[in-house]
């Protein structure tokens, strides 16, 4: 299927989720996250805030452990610059200001900037994707505008409620790859040949990923 019938299909099904359902994965997703991925050498990390009407992985779990446990590391949020359709990586705190865009996705009022080449790990929204790291969004192109700009050794992380679909027929050059995603039971690997990279990346903790390489459950 194409990404606009994959789009209209998934996001359904994501607004189907009962807020139950929705709290539930969530918690499995920030959890799993923490437990597979060691964070002790990450400086700057990029994390979407969940938007509500679209039933979001909520990411305010995340934060809130990250600012808990992990001081040193700076979390940025995205703001889309209305004018040039790029992203904008702000600093994000449990004391800043939100308002919402003209979306309805709440952004920071401020303007303290993050380089786009400081960050070490971005955590990506996404409707649905496939086996090798291609992505559903929803369809404005920021985050591949985005993730073409971050450094070729920033770990790309998705997050998702539902596992991936074989295909997306219309991928094409400007879609950019994610190189694990989250779901409640289970972390992919979307690169057959990652095992040393995943090292590299984010200290991944390499002695789960040995015995398989592409699941990790």
């Amino acid at each position: 299927m194409t990404k606009s019938e994959l789009r209209k299909i998934y996001l359904a099904k994501q607004r189907s989720l009962s807020m139950k359902d929705r709290a539930i994965q969530s918690r499995q997703i920030s959890d799993r996250f923490f437990r597979e991925f060691d964070l002790g050498r990450i400086k700057f990390l990029h994390c979407f805030v969940s938007i509500e009407k679209f039933n979001e992985v909520d990411t305010r779990l995340i934060f809130e452990r990250l600012w808990r446990d992990f001081p040193c590391i700076t979390t940025v949020v995205p703001r889309i610059n209305i004018e040039t359709g790029e992203m904008q990586n702000l600093n994000f705190t449990s004391r800043t200001r939100l308002i919402k865009n003209v979306w309805g996705i709440d952004e920071p009022t401020h303007n303290e900037c993050v380089e786009t080449e400081l960050i070490d790990v971005v955590l990506v929204p996404l409707l649905c994707f496939d086996e090798v790291g291609h992505r559903v969004g929803y369809g404005k192109g920021f985050y591949d505008r985005f993730l073409s700009r971050c450094r070729t050794d920033c770990l790309k992380i998705g997050l998702s409620f539902f596992p991936p679909v074989e295909a997306i027929d219309d991928v094409g050059g400007h879609d950019m790859e994610f190189d694990f995603c989250i779901m409640a039971d289970m972390v992919i690997s979307t690169k057959k040949d990652r095992t040393r990279m995943k090292k590299d990346q984010a200290g991944f903790r390499e002695s789960e990923i040995n015995p398989i390489i592409r699941l990790i459950r």
